[in-house]
């Protein structure tokens, strides 16, 4: 006689939603959320009333004609043909992007050099401290600094150019030179962040692959081009953006250096809008620029973030 020994049918475990929910479990969550909520709040609340509430209300000044005392009018577009049309203002403009070419790429270029010879030096933190000074020293101590080494009679510049037989320019007060001479003191003062920014991505470098190209007798220039710049690209491409933008908005070098009739050779789009909303009292006007910038800026990082797809390198 032969005995069948059934198995223990198993039930299917239930699914998420076919579990009974814990009592109070909704409410706790509805709790966690609220407090989420709260912690946000100050950071919401001061986006709402110091980022995004002046930039609604710039675009609304920028079709308007306001003193800043009176009632507003409606002015339609045409601050906006003034900025189109006012000389001054693309004279502004060329000064700005002129800045901009002169003082991105020599800072990062510079930066990278500098981050690049300091990996291979001991009292790396001495060296990242002296470079890192210049960013924390306020923008009057710098304009001291480069007033006494700009000055074409006794400035340690101009006496080095004479020693090796070039032309000791006018400076501050040459059209051809003003520009180059703020660059020259944008570099000098950005150097040391984007030093440690640079100096932070080299240490990302896997050192087992500039191991692997040693045994495989790559020269230090193929090295660089080949594994340290490809895995430094997000860095280089963070630096690029934010630069930038910084140079676009370069005012207090003006402001210091020329004071508030500065020549119309040394001025940017932000000398300008200062100058319309805040000395000739035509917010409308100053706004209408300032909403220019806006969109320039926002097609630039645009376009930066587009072109990164095809040079910028994320390590898994």
């Amino acid at each position: 006689m032969t005995t069948t020994v059934r198995r223990p049918t198993r039930t299917p475990p239930r699914s998420g939603a076919d579990k009974p929910a814990r009592p109070g479990s909704g409410q706790r969550r509805r709790r966690d959320n609220l407090a989420g909520y709260l912690f946000l709040a100050p950071q919401l609340i001061g986006l709402l009333v110091f980022m995004l509430g002046p930039l609604v209300f710039a675009v609304v000044l920028s079709v308007s004609h306001w003193d800043g005392f009176g009632a507003r009018s409606w002015a339609g577009l045409s601050n906006f043909g003034t900025v189109l049309q006012d000389p001054q203002l693309r004279t502004s403009a060329k000064n700005t992007i002129w800045y901009t070419v002169l003082s991105v790429p020599g800072t990062m270029v510079s930066a990278f050099v500098v981050a690049y010879l300091l990996q291979k030096v001991k009292r790396k933190s001495f060296y990242r401290t002296f470079y890192f000074a210049p960013v924390v020293t306020s923008t009057v101590a710098v304009a001291a600094i480069w007033l006494w080494l700009f000055n074409p009679e006794i400035g340690p510049l101009n006496a080095l150019l004479r020693r090796v037989g070039m032309p000791a320019p006018d400076w501050l007060q040459d059209a051809r030179f003003v520009i180059p001479a703020f660059a020259l003191v944008g570099i000098w003062q950005g150097l040391g962040y984007q030093i440690v920014m640079m100096m932070a991505g080299l240490e990302n470098v896997p050192r087992t692959l500039l191991e692997a190209a040693d045994i495989d007798g790559a020269s230090e220039w193929q090295k660089m081009r080949r594994i340290t710049i490809p895995l430094l690209s997000p860095t280089i491409l963070f630096l690029s953006v934010t630069s930038v933008i910084g140079s676009f908005q370069i005012f207090d070098y003006i402001y210091v250096f020329m004071g508030a009739n500065a020549p119309a050779s040394s001025r940017t789009v932000v000398y300008e809008i200062y100058q319309k909303a805040f000395v000739e009292f035509d917010f409308g006007l100053g706004s209408a620029i300032a909403v220019f910038l806006f969109a320039a800026l926002l097609a630039l990082t645009g376009l930066q973030l587009l072109a990164q797809k095809r040079w910028v390198h994320y390590t898994e």
